[in-house]
């Protein structure tokens, strides 16, 4: 939840509420805060416009969302995930 935790924190810190984000997101508040909780994934067209509202670098914030995707498809093969990562990696870097 690299991506949840990072944006609740730039939320936070800006002193703005969930609602402002739902907002400009044109989603209900209960549905930004399963976003910002780890519940429920944004959508990767979401990125730029948080990153754009919470002053911050798309590409970190779309690096975070792309981890968390990464870590999803891995994590229940924990003994194999290093071994998966390795060979994604070589591949591209074909």
């Amino acid at each position: 939840m690299l991506f949840a935790e990072k944006i609740k924190h730039l939320r936070e810190e800006k002193q703005l509420l969930q609602r402002q984000l739902a907002a400009i997101l044109e989603i209900d508040t209960p549905m930004y805060s399963k976003i910002e909780r780890g519940d429920r994934r944004a959508k990767r067209e979401q990125i730029p416009i948080i990153a754009e509202f919470l002053q911050t670098d798309e590409k970190e914030l779309l690096s975070f969302w792309l981890a968390d995707q990464v870590t999803e498809v891995v994590e229940n093969d924990k003994d194999m995930s290093e071994t998966v990562l390795n060979i994604a990696k070589q591949k591209l870097n074909e």
